[in-house]
């Protein structure tokens, strides 16, 4: 009887610790995985990776926020007036609103960010004339020339003054390992007293997909963002797949300062030499759509639709041979791929194929994040790329601008003094119906001067652990919104 006693005990403490390690499993909350680190954890840098856009999007928040139709959200503001003249933009800032440190967020620490923002060249904020504050709890934005779109810049982070890491988003960053790891925790300060649901998000970071798709598999991650080819690998029955577009435009990025193409015959041959329908289904499982424009379908306002070229060999032959290029005289060039993204990779490769067949020799060239981010994005030294642009604002401004010819975002050194008048004259129109004609008219423009190749709007899928985890949204921005995540089970 004592041994059995003995025993009874050992099973219900068995029991108990087994118990006690299922809720310790529950505690750990959400891991997720990321191939790119954030450039910086400063929301006031606009250098950032996307994927770093992307984390911080749940860390810090603006006067006002995106919501998942595009439309916004009142945020650290109220409320907000506009001008009828669209110069000046009147918010009030929401009473009682705290930063994650507890203290509250004064109009200080918005004008502090705003100017911090401006002087940092964030797109949009240089058309800022003054930011005054009104009465304690109200900013003032006069703008140097009339802009009713003005709004979509505004989601730029609030930061408590001289503290750029503190901000007043769901969750605060409570542990970062570069190389490694980001822990974020729950903001017990946030205005919206039900969100988060789920108390702690550890980001895992690794150095390529297949490292990420293998901790995914072995469950040491419950959750990532991946493309089509990589979802077709998973058992569906583990996992739960979500559809969101990355709500970014895949392009092979043309240098047109790069002596070949600054010649519109050999561009226009690339993207007639290009089959944008057998990229998508050979390197992304047949998951998505052809765009052809510079800007995402998802902003249909604005979207241009029938830009694409049609592929054509023969023609892109011809285009080349009226260029100087034929069989003795090949065209060479090399795609600079950043190795740590796969869909972009594997496109490279799927191209380098198709262009062998219009006679461009094509070679492939990866290199790591940062040597991209140096070599082809900042110093502009490459002949072509594979990337993924998105914009940082819910806004057509946001992907057409890195075309106009001032541009420092302009790494494709596009510059055509016709697209810049018809920009600048979007950037100036008070008339909707007017400025949507002509940020479709600019659209046209980087099409028929075939500035780049426009590939899609990669479809993505958010994959969570299968009946464990839910609640993901799909924005008009390339962003994961951990808040709106909760735990099923």
């Amino acid at each position: 009887m004592k041994n059995f006693t003995g025993a009874f005990a050992f099973f219900l403490v068995l029991i108990a610790c087994i118990f006690l390690s299922c809720a310790g499993s529950a505690d750990e909350g959400l891991r997720y995985g990321f191939t790119t680190e954030p450039t910086s954890l400063d929301p006031l840098n606009p250098q950032n990776t996307a994927d770093g856009r992307s984390i911080l999007f749940n860390v810090f928040e603006g006067l006002v926020k995106p919501n998942t139709d595009g439309t916004f959200m009142p945020c650290v503001a109220q409320s907000w007036t506009i001008s009828r003249n669209s110069l000046v933009y009147n918010f009030i800032l929401r009473d009682g609103l705290l930063f994650s440190d507890g203290t509250n967020v004064t109009a200080e620490d918005v004008k502090y960010s705003l100017d911090t923002a401006i002087a940092a060249g964030f797109t949009g904020l240089n058309n800022i004339e003054e930011v005054q504050i009104l009465n304690g709890n109200q900013i003032s934005i006069t703008l140097n020339s009339a802009d009713p779109e003005f709004l979509p810049y505004l989601t730029t982070a609030v930061v408590k003054r001289d503290l750029t890491n503190i901000g007043t988003g769901p969750y605060v960053i409570e542990n970062y390992t570069p190389l490694r790891n980001m822990v974020l925790t729950k903001n017990n300060n946030y205005w919206q007293s039900n969100l988060p649901h789920i108390n702690k998000i550890t980001i895992s970071f690794f150095d390529n997909y297949d490292t990420l798709m293998v901790a995914l598999r072995g469950g040491s991650i419950d959750g990532a963002f991946i493309t089509g080819d990589m979802a077709a690998q998973l058992n569906h029955r583990d996992f739960d797949i979500n559809n969101n577009r990355s709500a970014a435009v895949q392009l092979l990025a043309l240098n047109n300062a790069f002596a070949p193409f600054e010649d519109i015959r050999v561009r226009r041959a690339i993207n007639h030499g290009t089959n944008v329908q057998d990229i998508i289904d050979t390197a992304f499982f047949g998951q998505g759509n052809p765009s052809g424009s510079p800007l995402i379908p998802g902003l249909s306002v604005y979207y241009q639709s029938g830009l694409s070229y049609s592929y054509d060999p023969q023609l892109a032959r011809s285009l080349l041979a009226e260029a100087g290029y034929n069989e003795a005289n090949a065209l060479s060039l090399t795609i600079t791929v950043p190795s740590s993204y796969v869909m972009h990779v594997n496109t490279a490769q799927v191209i380098v194929n198709q262009l062998k067949e219009i006679g461009v020799n094509a070679s492939i060239q990866l290199v790591d994040w940062n040597t991209w981010i140096n070599e082809v994005y900042l110093g502009r030294n490459y002949h072509a790329t594979i990337i993924s642009l998105d914009s940082p604002i819910v806004s057509p401004r946001g992907f057409l601008g890195r075309y106009h010819s001032q541009d420092s975002d302009n790494f494709i050194n596009f510059n055509n003094s016709n697209f810049d008048r018809v920009f600048d004259n979007a950037l100036n129109e008070t008339d909707s119906a007017k400025r949507i004609e002509l940020y479709k008219e600019a659209q046209k423009i980087i099409s028929e001067n075939a500035a780049s190749v426009y590939i899609q709007d990669i479809l993505y899928f958010i994959v969570l652990r299968g009946g464990v985890f839910s609640g993901a949204l799909d924005y008009p921005l390339y962003v994961i919104d951990f808040s709106s995540l909760y735990r099923v089970k």
